[in-house]
């Protein structure tokens, strides 16, 4: 409590330990500081001592009437509008831990008070008296929906952070919006930390191509990851060697995609894999001979080689989005190159302009004319290209080319390439 607090810093008590009106009136009367922090702090002060103390001159007389859970209403009112952050501070912290105590429904006129100063102190011009708020308040079920949603759209990662990884208030639809639209550092990698993470969240902490998130998302056992989404990942992940644990150690692997991830992990990883799913002969012997190769290799092999000769698998009718995704996501730029020039019928020079304009209208409609997905192009942007975040253009509904085709040849007319043609 504030008062023993008080006690180890002014020493002995000058209140009595059962205080009478006439006691608070003397230390009113006196204007002793230490006996006005001790009378601010007592839990058993006349509500009218602890209203005159909150507008004393010294903050920490305020500070102690704001954490003061006797302190009447009209006090708290009055120091919500302090010009010290500490003593708002002081305020919100108490009346954020009452709130659990508040019930949704039938809440006195009192407890409404202090609600709406709860929701004074969460849009404070002061971070840290947001934080206490979204601190306090982050598990707790009984706060108004739009107070939570205004913590968890804050910019400061301190404030909406533990919103949005504990509060039970906010929907899918909530946090799909925040993960596309949300400033703050951090705030997918604090959903993705979330003790259920649904299905339709995790497609979004993936889209949204956070790294950190991705790789907090694979290690929580409560996110649900869809076989097309853990796909996309896997394209991402030889060369995110912090994925590699995690991603061997998820429960819903299929048999595709663990083949796929032991051509990239650790020779140490692919046992892991082979320990932890349970897994028939035929793929345990497969595992083993692949962890064999890379001890006969010394695991000196670049894990992040692409797959393959282009030239070969144009040749075989092989090369396609699975070949170019992962050849784009380990930084092979040349064989990116090669493949859209093979694909498209573009030169290799003209694609080369593109690139170097960072462009990302123009990649798209390098992808279309190539006949190559949406997500393929994504990939390319982000890895090879190295495109602004800002300047990314991404799939329409995770999925589909966001321009016509008009404007697909408008973009490739502007490098000066022949805009004719079939597109797939």
């Amino acid at each position: 409590m504030a008062s023993g607090f008080l006690s180890r810093l002014f020493g002995r008590k000058k209140l009595p330990a059962e205080l009478q009106y006439d006691d608070a009136r003397r230390v009113l009367e006196s204007h002793q500081h230490a006996s006005k922090r001790e009378l601010a702090s007592r839990e058993d002060a006349p509500p009218e001592a602890l209203y005159y103390l909150a507008c004393d001159d010294d903050p920490s007389v305020r500070g102690l009437v704001a954490a003061n859970p006797s302190a009447p209403v009209q006090a708290d009112e009055l120091l919500h509008r302090d010009n010290d952050g500490t003593v708002r501070g002081e305020l919100a912290r108490k009346i954020a831990r009452l709130m659990p105590d508040m019930p949704l429904a039938e809440r006195s006129a009192i407890q409404e008070r202090m609600v709406d100063l709860l929701e004074k102190l969460a849009a404070d011009e002061l971070p840290r008296v947001r934080a206490i708020v979204a601190a306090e308040i982050a598990g707790c079920p009984t706060v108004p929906v739009s107070l939570a949603r205004r913590l968890a759209r804050d910019a400061e990662i301190a404030v909406c952070g533990p919103v949005l990884e504990y509060s039970p208030l906010l929907s899918d639809e909530d946090l799909v919006e925040i993960i596309a639209t949300s400033g703050a550092e951090g705030a997918a990698s604090a959903i993705a930390r979330r003790a259920v993470v649904s299905q339709t969240v995790s497609d979004a902490v993936v889209s949204s191509r956070a790294e950190e998130a991705i790789q907090e998302l694979l290690s929580n056992d409560g996110a649900r990851i869809r076989e097309d989404t853990m796909e996309r990942i896997i394209e991402r992940a030889p060369g995110m060697k912090t994925w590699h644990r995690p991603l061997v150690m998820r429960p819903e692997l299929s048999l595709r995609a663990m083949r796929r991830i032991a051509t990239f992990v650790s020779r140490a990883l692919i046992e892991e894999l082979r320990r932890t799913h349970d897994l028939d002969k035929e793929t345990v012997d497969w595992l083993k001979a692949r962890a064999q190769s890379k001890i006969e290799d010394g695991d000196e092999a670049p894990e992040t080689a692409p797959r393959g000769n282009i030239r070969e698998a144009y040749a075989a009718g092989r090369l396609g989005d699975e070949m170019i995704v992962e050849a784009a996501t380990t930084s092979q730029r040349a064989s990116v190159i090669l493949a859209l020039s093979l694909l498209s019928g573009i030169p290799a020079k003209n694609i080369e302009e593109v690139m170097a304009a960072q462009s990302g209208r123009g990649v798209a409609a390098l992808c279309w004319r190539a006949g190559l997905t949406m997500r393929t192009a994504l990939a390319i942007q982000t890895y090879v290209v190295r495109v602004p975040k800002a300047n990314l253009v991404l799939p329409r509904e995770g999925i589909a080319y966001p321009m016509d085709e008009d404007e697909m040849r408008w973009h490739l007319q502007y490098f000066g390439i022949e805009a004719g043609g079939t597109a797939v």
